[in-house]
């Protein structure tokens, strides 16, 4: 068996309309599909819930679960929140820069645009507090070759040693990011 793709992603929410209006608004998806249940249907619990779909485009759907008898929402304290995150694809860095400008334009801070020499990507934070990134591909079919020549070798070092192997530093030498 081969995975065909992604069906959907899902993060819980704080609050299942706004967070469709959100997502809606400021990223252009559409509400695709809701359903709520009172039970659990895999486990039977007594735990009722709405659970929305929004198309993020291509056949990815990201989805969310209202859980409004549950305990209040928290994260991983124990992992930085620049760690959990979901990264969208947009088409260039001038879409990346103009969505920057309309999400700042509405009030929510942007971080970036940061260059990670093959993307460049902002990041933010949706209403329920999870972290968003927008990323535009930059890099060259050379680099991405080269990337995918030593994969295998950085993991191998990086699982013996936990610590960054450098057959990528090339990355972030001044060539690929001028002062």
């Amino acid at each position: 068996m081969k995975i065909e793709r992604i069906h959907h992603v899902a993060y819980r929410c704080l609050d299942a309309k706004t967070t469709v209006e959100w997502y809606q608004k400021h990223l252009g998806m559409d509400f695709v599909l809701a359903i709520a249940e009172d039970k659990v249907p895999s486990t039977k619990a007594d735990d009722p819930y709405m659970h929305l779909f929004l198309d993020a485009g291509q056949g990815n759907v990201l989805a969310f679960f209202e859980l409004p008898t549950a305990k209040p929402m928290g994260r991983d304290e124990n992992t930085p929140a620049w760690v959990q995150h979901i990264a969208f694809k947009v088409g260039s860095v001038a879409e990346l820069e103009a969505k920057k400008a309309e999400l700042e334009a509405a009030g929510i801070a942007v971080i970036g645009v940061t260059d990670h020499t093959i993307f460049k990507s902002i990041y933010f934070f949706d209403p329920n507090g999870h972290r968003v990134e927008l990323a535009a591909d930059v890099g060259t079919p050379e680099m991405y070759a080269k990337l995918d020549a030593c994969k295998w070798e950085m993991l191998e070092e990086w699982s013996r040693t936990k610590r960054a192997p450098k057959q990528a530093a090339w990355m972030h030498e001044k060539e690929f990011h001028p002062a």
